[in-house]
């Protein structure tokens, strides 16, 4: 019910106004004229370097549009801020279907929407014409100003251009545009007479009708006898349906809150429901009741009606109108009422507003006709039913403080979007600052609230929905190694029960993207202080086709996150005393490994600062150096246990991610953080493998340094990390991270493996391996995840499952290389050496040879032919149409037998046309004609191998 109601609110303030309320009007200057049609993209962005530059535009009607040629977002700048078309120019799609609040925000515990405007008149679909007639929500933030600029770096990135094939931008191309918004005095005025306590206010009546009062004038059909006081029970109303049936009595003059508490019961009323009736002079009414006939709430006034869903019979609700009177409403006798309700009579969710003309004289309580009067004469037809009038409060003057609501005054909103040259993508994000001199506390941000069109018609309930075509990604992430990372924190589809008039008849359709911190963010700002949410990225999809999508993904991630590309070549030895080190980084520049990693139960230990050891960790690095080798090692965060004074402290019921973690906030957690960065500034070492990494548990602790309870937990330890891994690609250190934290810095994930796989008979891994990365890199690029070769034990499996002796396991150790490398796919290779006899160092250099010959286009998107099951071929292809490699083919054998075959491939994303060039295991390049981009390869592959093909013009 608290859903519903609240979904009516917002729904139904659409249709009103603040009376005298003037909007600062927003000019949007001398910006260029958007022409859509000649703006639009005429090549495929997939595949097509020349990119459309974003910019800003105004269309004949005043209104801003920001577009890049491929997605455009439009805004109104008058009377308020507002989104008021989101489209795909590819599809000529138009994506929002209603307009909503820019944003929402919760300081001190109260809801402030940012901009929108009110007075939709359905939640389908939005006209251009409609929107003239929209008005400025009068409780919501003005638009005061806006910016534009070129888009700025997140945080600073110092890259490592030996281990990327492609120096990619950064920041990234595009353009910025910033609105800001404040309360004016009127909004200001509005949030104090609507947020006002109730508890401060002076008590005038309260009747809780456990005896009739002798006050009450009881009206009735002429048919009934003691029907508000039936059988004794005062405020009990047994009534046919379409009966008058109600108490009566003057409306003190103080009065500024009329709360009725009532339950419909059996009644079976509509226009005759119970409720509240307001009478004025000259013998007007109004009135506010429930209407159990249809299941909706009900307003009548100034000789319309208006229903609002939300309403469930048998239950009890509190009706409370509040009543605005003086300078503010536009004269001393003019005035409004805003109706709300409530199921437990503390949160209140607003239903309407109504202007009126003067001050009421009576109250009515019970069941009047549907004007709010009595109908002389009514038949009093229909079934009988029972209902309850259970408490009446009037209350007068606010007696508390108006300092509560200081913070609006000081209340500065900046709501940020970019878009991106050559993507259909915009990122938004909201900052917030105190430009006051008192603290207020900002419990948590509604980034985004964006009405979209559905999906798809479904009537019935469904366990799986068809999404919009938005694939929407957020900063604020972590707890999973795929992109649903977001959505496990702050990213939602929900259902919009404001849409009365979708298809779904339970109103379920997913068609509202939120982006807003599940658990709060309780942070706290001082005056003069400022800070931003999480960033929110809405990439556009143009397809359903799931190459395609997973195309779009990859290049947004190489766009915004652009670190992902490094991909260095990997060894993990297995332990971290000095000769072994030494030994590995010795064999890694023989061969041309890139990185040299002391792996989980080497001994590694980033958290002893003794002097002793961060010298030789120094020195260790500075030989590294010498040799052209990177070094670093492993650290566990989370999944481990401190103690009982810093571990997380979780909710009832609940249990952290991995069974045990520390808080990030506590004593053991700034300390940790301190000893990650002393040991970096002072070894220089190159990498870090963060092993458990803040998986987002909350913490109910009071008594941490770095946080004051629940609230703020997940916010400020997110934070520590997001920080700290910032800082990291500030000073080039790279960051292997088996979570999704590609947009705070990190570069390279886990490709997506069991484990314990790694611990089957040799030659179950080589084709599990294939399958790994093929399913891996729908969404990942081939450098953004990493593999896994035990080349000693790991986990069990003894000599069935490892490749030592690495020399007597050359055709499997050969396969592992062909596969992860043939890919662009970087493993750990864990153990105490790469080689161990001339043949073994030979092969591992053939294939890393290979690997940097063809590094740029090994590193490009994957496109997925056939994926793998050991019962015929597999095959993939790099693919980079802006690459003089314009792709390049794998093709696996399995089979024990060598095998022939004719696959049908389509080349349209290497961006070749036409004709091709082939060669073969880097044999002789021949060329083969195409029909279109399609052409049909016969392959001969023999047992137990592969072969490459590499594309080019």
């Amino acid at each position: 019910m608290k859903k519903n109601i609240l979904a009516i609110a917002t729904f139904i303030i659409t249709t009103c106004h603040l009376v005298g309320a003037q909007a600062q009007r927003i000019e949007i200057g001398n910006l260029p004229l958007y022409d859509k049609q000649r703006l639009r993209s005429k090549t495929d962005w997939l595949i097509n370097g020349n990119a459309q530059k974003s910019a800003v535009y105004k269309t004949q009607e005043g209104y801003m549009v920001l577009s890049n040629g491929l997605v455009s977002r439009t805004f109104t700048m008058n009377p308020n801020g507002a989104t008021i078309g989101l489209d795909n120019l590819v599809t000529n799609e138009a994506l929002v279907r209603a307009v909503s609040p820019e944003a929402v925000l919760w300081v001190n515990g109260h809801e402030i929407n940012v901009g929108g405007l009110t007075g939709q008149p359905i939640g389908n679909y939005l006209l251009p014409e409609w929107i003239p007639g929209m008005k400025a929500d009068p409780y919501s933030l003005k638009l005061m100003s806006y910016t534009s600029s070129p888009i700025k770096e997140r945080f600073e990135w110092n890259r490592r251009t030996e281990w990327s094939s492609q120096q990619l931008p950064w920041p990234p191309k595009g353009i910025e545009v910033a609105f800001t918004y404040k309360a004016d005095e009127d909004v200001i005025r509005n949030f104090k007479n609507l947020k006002a306590q109730d508890s401060k206010r002076e008590v005038l009546l309260k009747d809780d009708f456990i005896k009739l009062s002798p006050d009450w004038n009881i009206v009735t059909s002429r048919t009934l006898a003691n029907a508000f006081n039936n059988e004794g029970k005062a405020g009990e109303i047994l009534a046919p349906a379409n009966a008058v049936v109600f108490g009566e009595r003057a409306l003190p003059q103080q009065t500024k809150v009329i709360i009725c508490k009532l339950n419909s019961g059996t009644d079976e009323s509509s226009g005759y429901g119970p409720g509240i009736a307001l009478q004025f002079e000259g013998d007007k009414s109004s009135k506010f009741h429930l209407s159990p006939g249809n299941k909706r709430f009900r307003v009548y006034h100034d000789g319309k009606s208006q229903d609002f869903e939300g309403f469930d019979t048998g239950k009890s609700y509190f009706l409370k109108i509040l009543l605005v009177t003086g300078p503010a409403a536009g004269s001393p006798a003019a005035g409004k009422m805003i109706c709300s309700v409530s199921e437990d009579g503390k949160t209140y969710q607003i239903l309407t507003e109504l202007q009126t003309s003067s001050f009421p004289t009576h109250i009515r309580l019970g069941k009047t006709d549907p004007r709010g009067g009595n109908v002389k004469g009514n038949g009093a037809d229909g079934a009988v039913g029972r209902g309850k009038i259970e408490q009446l409060l009037l209350l007068g003057e606010n007696k508390g403080s108006d300092t509560d609501f200081n913070f609006l005054k000081n209340l500065k909103v900046t709501v940020h979007y970019e878009l991106y040259d050559g993507l259909p993508m915009i990122s938004k994000w909201v900052s917030v600052e105190n430009e006051g001199e008192a603290e207020f506390i900002v419990n948590n941000i509604k980034s985004e609230h964006l009405a979209v069109t559905e999906a798809e018609s479904a009537v019935e309930h469904k366990q799986r929905w068809e999404m919009p075509p938005i694939f929407a990604e957020s900063d604020f992430a972590f707890g999973s190694m795929s992109p649903n990372a977001a959505q496990n924190a702050c990213v939602e589809w929900k259902v919009d029960s404001t849409y009365t008039t979708q298809v779904n008849y339970l109103l379920q359709t997913p068609s509202l993207l939120v982006c807003m911190p599940k658990t709060g963010m309780g942070q706290e700002l001082a005056g003069g202080a400022s800070f931003e949410s999480m960033r929110l990225w809405e990439l556009i999809y143009d397809s359903y086709d799931r190459e395609r999508r997973g195309l779009s993904e990859r290049k947004m991630y190489r766009t915004i996150s652009p670190w992902v590309t490094e991909n260095p070549v990997i060894m993990h030895v297995s332990s971290a005393k000095d000769e072994p080190v030494k030994a590995a980084i010795d064999q890694c520049a023989e061969v041309g490994f890139e990185m040299v990693i002391m792996t989980f139960g080497s001994g590694f230990d980033i958290e002893n600062t003794s002097p002793e050891n961060l010298q030789r960790m120094k020195e260790l690095k500075d030989y590294a150096k010498s040799k052209g080798i990177a070094l670093g090692g492993y650290s566990l965060l989370a999944s481990r246990a401190i103690s009982k004074e810093d571990d997380v402290v979780m909710p009832a019921g609940k249990k952290p991610a991995f069974g045990n973690s520390p808080c990030l906030e506590s004593e053991w957690g700034k300390d940790y953080f301190k000893k990650l960065y002393n040991f970096y500034e002072t070894t220089g070492h190159d990498l870090l493998e963060h092993d458990g990494s803040y998986p987002g548990d909350v913490c109910a602790s009071t008594t941490h340094p770095g946080h004051r309870g629940l609230e703020d937990s997940r916010w400020k330890q997110f934070g520590e990390i997001q920080k700290f891994y910032c800082w990291c690609r500030s000073k080039g250190i790279y960051l292997n991270v088996p979570d999704w934290y590609y947009l705070n810095g990190s570069t390279k994930g886990a490709m997506g493996y069991r484990e314990t796989n790694w611990s089957l008979p040799r030659e179950f891994q080589e084709i599990i391996e294939r399958q790994n990365i093929y399913d891996g890199t729908w969404e990942k690029t081939p450098s953004m995840g990493w593999m896994f070769v035990p080349l000693v034990q790991y986990h069990g499996g003894g000599a069935a499952a490892t490749i030592e002796p690495l020399k007597e396991h050359l055709p499997h150790y050969e396969q592992r290389l062909a596969n992860l490398f043939g890919a662009g796919v970087q493993a750990c290779y864990r153990g105490p050496q790469l080689y161990d006899a001339p043949q073994t160092k030979a092969m591992v250099k053939k294939w890393v040879d290979f690997y940097k010959k063809h590094r740029r286009v090994l590193d490009s998107d994957i496109i997925h032919i056939r994926r793998p099951d050991g019962r015929d071929y597999d095959a993939i292809m790099h693919v980079d149409p802006l690459g003089k490699e314009k792709g390049l083919l794998m093709v696996y054998n399995p089979l024990d037998e060598a095998i022939t075959r004719e696959i049908d491939i389509d080349l349209y994303y290497t961006g070749l046309q036409k004709q091709v060039s082939i060669s073969e295991n880097d044999g002789a390049a021949r060329k083969m004609a195409l029909n279109g981009t399609k052409m049909t390869l016969k392959v001969s592959i023999p047992a137990k191998s592969q072969k490459w093909f590499l594309l080019t013009p």
